[in-house]
């Protein structure tokens, strides 16, 4: 990237000649000199890390030692939005795009069946919902009462990227404005005039001008700015504003209509006219004022009964008499604007742009269509150049022109991804060559579309920030190429640490059915809780994934944990993260053991030795599950009898019967014959334990069958 890093106008990097017009950044990082080297790294999103040392061999004196570290943003000089208005242009046009892509494909479904459908109302109601995004809202308060003196309303504060948007709304896909295109360039020059240049005068700041003089002017039709201000707002087609001007004129003042009746009469006879200027339009705009015409025979009568009548007022008598030559000079003036005289018109605009829209009004109203709109636009750029070109400047030929390529690339480099991946839409809607040319799938781009590819650069430009990562895959989704596997990569690059972000990652997921990337998480999720020391998440997690196998794993890994004996100690540690487990076998694989044996403890711990009650009943039976199941290892056999002889020496009654007995003698007979194994493990019960449960059984098995 071309740039140095300069403090104090001193280049601190050094770079090739060969360079031209390099971007400068100026960094204060406040260090004294020398530095002696210079670190620069990435930052998250569109900022740079530079960082400054100082030489180590500092004198004693020298109180700064190490260095400093300044994070440097690097953009392309558009300061219109900060960031959290950019952030929120991202999440405010995701509905309106997600919304139109359903409303798209479902048309395209329809047309498959023999359907001839048009979507341009719904790219209408799109470009509007995404158009509302782009301005600032007024700051300055309105007013009750109209100033009469308030040439200029103030409205919303117009920006570069809205201004953009317009135009391509205009262009290809608003179809109705496409029989008056010059009107609609019209009112758009009403609305972004004042972006054209910051340097060089406008007719908007012209006219911002003289609405600061007018509350020092006593007679306002002495000064020669009064008469250039309402020439140039004619020329442009801001008739409201001419009109009202020219109602400011000093005969207007009861106190003089006696002697100036004629001079008054003109200047109301040029208001009038003004006001009546016919245009070929469906309705008038906000500051809009004339009459409206929608078909072409009709307002081409009424052109030439108007101009008519400017003709028939030029060659009045009615001059002689008018004796203040400034009144004089600015209404003759005004009518060669309307007569369409190139010499008032050059001289009343102060850019090509605004020559260009008065050209359409007065000399060229009857134009449609964009034949012939390149060669007038490149005329009146020799005519009235700009020192400075702005940015629109390069979208606006583009359009007339009717070349896609150089709207898109002047997109993407004025204005950025969001620009491009929105404004497709609309470039799409209206032209076929531009659907082809974005549409076709390119073997250099590894097979995707121009489209697609655009969309993926925005996509990942918002999957680069930890504030706008979640609306990325709205836009990856619509890629059909290469959209899920790159929104597989998002997914799994978001760390799963954090619970939040893990279910906004699994709400993705389960949005657009990523059932298996969902899963995938999921363990990741339980892999990682476990091996940090949060068993419990860890455990919930992977049973959430079904995985059946790091769940046998992590049994076994507990079961040595809590020990051969199941000590009422080790047990209790354990026992939290028990509760957690679900008692289906399937999904809590071998740890389906602990959690009954959890439930027999605490049936034993309800027992009162003596009384045959329900829950004694439910203790033996939970007893006799767990020595018949397999999942039970044979290790703790021997400890479960050992934690219910209470049950087995019950004073009233025998509470096993015969069977039960012989299922506990057989399983004690299994673990004498397991000890001739090398491989047996002894348990940590006391040497008589053996001896107690073999009384306590055979003691119940006497009682039981004489019971029976």
């Amino acid at each position: 990237m071309p740039g140095r890093v300069s403090n104090s106008g001193d280049s601190v990097v050094p770079f090739s000649s060969e360079v031209r017009d390099p971007v400068v950044y100026h960094i204060q990082h406040g260090l004294k000199p020398p530095i002696s080297r210079l670190s620069i790294a990435w930052s998250r999103g569109n900022c740079l890390w530079v960082s400054f040392f100082r030489p180590e061999n500092l004198d004693e004196e020298e109180e700064e030692v190490g260095g400093k570290v300044v994070e440097v943003k690097l953009s392309s000089g558009d300061e219109e939005f900060d960031d959290s208005q950019k952030r929120k242009i991202a999440y405010g046009s995701v509905s309106p795009f997600a919304v139109f892509q359903n409303q798209k494909n479902s048309i395209l479904a329809m047309s498959k069946m023999s359907y001839h459908l048009d979507w341009s109302h719904q790219v209408m109601e799109y470009s509007r919902d995404v158009k509302s995004l782009l301005g600032y809202p007024s700051t300055a308060p309105s007013s009750v009462i109209d100033d009469p003196r308030t040439v200029l309303k103030t409205g919303e504060k117009p920006t570069c990227l809205k201004a953009a948007w317009e135009l391509l709304e205009i262009f290809y896909a608003d179809k109705q404005s496409h029989a008056w295109l010059p009107e609609c360039l019209v009112d758009w020059l009403a609305d972004y005039d004042s972006l054209l240049s910051t340097s060089e005068v406008t007719v908007h700041s012209k006219l911002v001008d003289l609405q600061n003089q007018l509350v020092n002017l006593q007679a306002v039709e002495d000064d020669c700015n009064y008469w250039e201000g309402i020439s140039s707002a004619l020329s442009v087609g801001w008739l409201d504003t001419a009109v009202k001007l020219l109602r400011l004129h000093g005969s207007y003042q009861v106190d003089q209509l006696g002697n100036r009746e004629t001079e008054n009469g003109l200047v109301e006879a040029v208001a009038v006219l003004i006001s009546k200027m016919p245009r070929m339009r469906p309705e008038l705009s906000k500051r809009g004022l004339g009459e409206c015409f929608k078909t072409k025979p009709d307002f081409m009568k009424a052109w030439e009964k108007w101009r008519g009548h400017i003709a028939k007022l030029e060659c009045s008598a009615f001059w002689i008499q008018c004796d203040h030559q400034q009144t004089r000079d600015g209404l003759r003036n005004l009518l060669q604007i309307m007569l369409g005289n190139t010499n008032s018109l050059e001289a009343a605009t102060c850019n090509w742009m605004e020559l260009y829209v008065s050209n359409f009004l007065y000399i060229r109203p009857f134009t449609m269509g964009l034949e012939g709109m390149y060669t007038l636009a490149q005329k009146c750029m020799q005519s009235r150049p700009m020192s400075n070109t702005h940015r629109l400047m390069g979208l606006i030929f583009g359009i007339l022109g009717e070349n896609i390529e150089v709207v898109l690339a002047e997109c993407s480099r004025e204005f950025g991804p969001w620009m491009v991946a929105h404004a497709i839409e609309l470039l799409t809607a209206g032209s076929n060559q531009a659907e082809m040319l974005l549409h076709e799938e390119r073997h250099n781009l590894g097979g995707i579309s121009i489209e697609e590819l655009h969309r993926l650069v925005y996509a990942q430009v918002l999957a680069s920030h930890a504030l706008t990562w979640q609306i990325a895959p709205v836009y990856l989704m619509s890629c059909m190429k290469q959209g899920i596997a790159l929104l597989e990569i998002l997914l799994y690059k978001q760390p799963v640490q954090h619970n939040r972000m893990l279910l906004k990652s699994l709400e993705i997921c389960r949005m657009y059915q990523l059932d298996s990337i969902s899963t995938n998480l999921m363990k990741i999720a339980g892999i990682y809780h476990w091996k940090h020391g949060r068993k419990g998440s860890g455990v919930f997690w992977l049973q959430q994934a079904g995985d059946e196998l790091r769940l046998s794993r992590i049994a076994q890994q507990l079961f040595d944990y809590v020990g051969k004996s199941i000590s009422d100690d080790s047990f209790k540690q354990w026992e939290g993260m028990i509760e957690l487990l679900s008692s289906e076998a399937r999904s809590a694989g071998g740890l389906e053991f602990l959690h009954k044996y959890r439930d027999l403890k605490k049936s034993l711990q309800k027992v009162r030795d003596g009384i045959a009650t329900d829950t004694a009943k439910q203790a033996v039976e939970s007893l006799i599950l767990l020595m018949k199941s397999p999942s039970t290892p044979h290790c703790f056999w021997l400890s479960l009898m050992h934690d219910s002889l209470k049950l087995l020496n019950w004073r009233e009654r025998p509470l096993l019967n015969v069977s039960q007995t012989n299922l506990l003698l057989n399983k004690l007979q299994e673990l004498s014959m397991a000890r001739l194994r090398p491989d047996f493990c002894e348990t940590d019960l006391p040497p008589q334990a053996l001896g107690t449960i073999r009384l306590a059984l055979a003691t119940n098995l006497g009682r039981a069958i004489l019971e029976e």
